[in-house]
């Protein structure tokens, strides 16, 4: 066999171990609302310089037919109008106490917002996502005894965005069904103090992971879905290099706390998708590849944001953007970055 053959041959196995991924991203809570009394719950939304985003997500917490106890949002040292604007639209807001050495800035205030908060289920929101229509009982159907998270779907508006598919196919795969997304937490209170709250992971940027592994030593059940129909969101929207340090900031990390045949499995098919890119144009059976690889990577990208057929089609562009800046992400862990205005150290 020649060495054309292998190349092929290897990327056609490949390609087979990407439908692993795809049964796990899949993974979808489109279920039928809650048709009894809703919980008592609490939405805690950490904010830092958010008055563009929290209209958006406020406006949809109170178009949804189940209505929270209490909405708060801790302002985390905002230069900008966020308390103002979450005020103005019927958030409690709570301005963060200056930040205690060793924690970071969400953990801090969403362990601030736990301490507040009246209600029996407590539920975590990043300010940039938002509750698409019925989302939220869609989410509360699938409260369990243990902790649910929501991986929220990407609302794609701009070219530049769709750099970002990569890094949400493979955030996905690495979470769904049993690890916590950073952006969504559905727990009860008595679980969350049993796990020792944010406290527990108060210096991680990936407090997600973590909390994860404390729940798993609590004995407490995980289950996390991908959020189309339920939970969306908008990643760095303003700008290239934002989505650029967005990602540089953790996702090394997040990596390393992936399941290591999940990881394996990850590299692999990726690597499988790069091999028939060498013997293009020249090769009908390369061409043939890259095609199938490309409708499968079509498929997948439906479920994890609203990116067009043309991210599929010429997926090497997104994909060499993935691994230069994972690339770079590796080699600044552990070092001094830079997240909304803050200088950080990356996990």
């Amino acid at each position: 066999m020649g060495s054309e053959a292998i190349i092929l041959t290897s990327a056609l196995l490949l390609w087979f171990a990407g439908f692993f991924i795809l049964a796990r991203i899949r993974m979808s809570g489109r279920v039928a609302p809650p048709t009894g009394s809703a919980p008592s719950l609490s939405v805690i939304i950490p904010a830092r310089n958010e008055e563009h985003n929290l209209p958006v997500l406020l406006r949809s917490i109170s178009a949804q037919s189940v209505r929270p106890q209490e909405v708060i949002v801790v302002d985390d040292a905002s230069t900008d109008r966020t308390a103002e604007v979450a005020r103005s639209l019927g958030a409690t807001v709570i301005s963060s106490q200056p930040l205690p050495a060793g924690w970071r800035g969400k953990t801090w205030a969403c362990q601030q917002g736990a301490n507040t908060a009246h209600a029996n289920i407590l539920l975590f929101a990043d300010a940039d996502t938002w509750f698409e229509t019925g989302g939220l009982e869609r989410i509360l159907a699938h409260n369990n005894p243990g902790a649910l998270s929501v991986g929220p779907y990407h609302a794609v508006r701009l070219p530049y965005e769709h750099l970002s598919v990569f890094f949400n196919l493979i955030m996905t795969a690495a979470t769904v069904p049993g690890r916590l997304f950073g952006q969504m937490l559905l727990v009860s209170r008595a679980n969350y103090q049993r796990v020792g709250g944010h406290e527990a992971v108060k210096g991680r940027i990936l407090e997600n992971f973590h909390l994860s592994e404390r729940f798993r030593e609590e004995g407490i059940p995980l289950h996390s879905l991908t959020g189309k129909g339920m939970l969306a969101f908008r990643m760095y929207p303003n700008g290239l290099s934002e989505l650029v340090e967005g990602w540089i900031k953790g996702f090394a990390s997040g990596a390393g706390q992936t399941e290591k045949p999940m990881l394996l499995l990850i590299v692999a098919w990726l690597t499988g998708m790069m091999l028939p890119l060498g013997l293009l144009p020249f090769s009908a059976a390369a061409s043939l590849l890259y095609l199938l690889y490309a409708a499968q990577l079509a498929v997948m990208f439906r479920h994890v944001g609203a990116f067009r057929w043309y991210t599929a089609l010429f997926y090497p562009v997104p994909l060499i953007f993935f691994f230069v800046v994972f690339a770079v992400s590796v080699l600044r862990s552990g070092r001094r970055v830079t997240w909304k205005g803050r200088a950080i150290h990356a996990d």
